[in-house]
């Protein structure tokens, strides 16, 4: 049995590079009975081989060729999802998840009953913290690929035949457990908190609300950024200030050098005590809209 890890136009990818399993040699099967069109969508030409008549199976597994020589499951071609245009393998985000000391188990899947719209929701079983979940992600998969919201579960739930059993899994909550609902309590918090609803798609923003289980993402960070900068008359504030803030840190806008300190004693822009984000971990995702008040 020969065993083969290739791209869409059934070229061979390098270690390390996803890809499907093709499988040949004297196990594989002629086809399926009766089913020639399936046969010939699954039975393909081994391109590998100079063997007349050859054949490959494609098994639609999404894998992955380790140093070491082995192969690594990455989930099923066929449960790829769209996102944002990007297309993503929830499998191979459950991979990375499940490689977390702390995790024992995880699911992750495509949800439309969340605010703003579908997101990737990841459901973890362990005791690892949420924001340490989201800075494991960020170290080894793409920004597009790390989930929107985590949601910890006593354990997976599964169908009778062994599957995940997607539709017992839980929406997330709105809020995180024994967060209270704190309203803006200036004009300026309401400004940033508004802005912050409308692009999430939210009835309300409470001052600690975390814009990453909300359904935040990159592209919907751009927008906040430059709602926020046209909103304050602050030019220098970017990504960088939300996706890059200080372990259990604040952020504060400011330009890239030293600066005169604005009222109150924080720096940032003329006029502008600081668009500040309060985080839980590494990004920081939440956001203290006290801080992005006019001197």
């Amino acid at each position: 049995m020969r065993a083969y890890v290739a791209d869409g136009d059934m070229g061979p990818v390098a270690v390390g590079i996803p890809g499907e399993l093709y499988v040949g040699g004297p196990g594989v099967a002629r086809g399926y009975g009766g089913r020639p069109a399936l046969t010939a969508e699954k039975f393909v030409p081994d391109p590998f081989s100079g063997e007349p008549g050859a054949r490959l199976y494609r098994t639609g597994d999404r894998v992955r060729w380790l140093h070491s020589g082995e192969l690594e499951f990455l989930g099923r071609v066929d449960q790829q999802v769209k996102i944002r245009g990007f297309r993503i393998e929830p499998g191979e985000v459950e991979s990375v998840l499940r490689a977390h000391p702390e995790v024992r188990d995880a699911a992750v899947l495509v949800r439309d009953d969340t605010p703003g719209g579908p997101q990737l929701v990841a459901y973890t079983v362990g005791a690892a913290d949420m924001s340490v979940l989201r800075a494991w992600l960020r170290e080894r998969l793409p920004e597009y690929m790390v989930p929107a919201a985590f949601v910890a579960v006593d354990s997976i739930p599964l169908t009778p035949n062994g599957k995940t059993d997607r539709r017992a899994l839980p929406a997330p909550e709105r809020a995180g457990p024994g967060e209270a609902y704190v309203a803006p309590r200036t004009a300026a918090e309401e400004q940033v908190a508004a802005i912050w609803a409308e692009v999430l798609g939210m009835e309300r923003v409470g001052v600690y609300d975390n814009f990453f289980e909300h359904g935040g993402h990159s592209l919907r960070a751009t927008q906040v950024v430059s709602r926020v900068r046209a909103a304050f008359g602050v030019d220098d504030l970017s990504l960088r200030h939300l996706f890059d803030a200080p372990h259990r840190g604040r952020l504060r806008g400011r330009r890239g050098g030293p600066r005169p300190a604005a009222r109150g004693g924080h720096g940032g822009p003329p006029g502008v005590a600081g668009v500040a984000f309060r985080g839980g971990g590494a990004p920081s995702p939440r956001r203290d809209v006290s801080r992005a008040i006019p001197c």
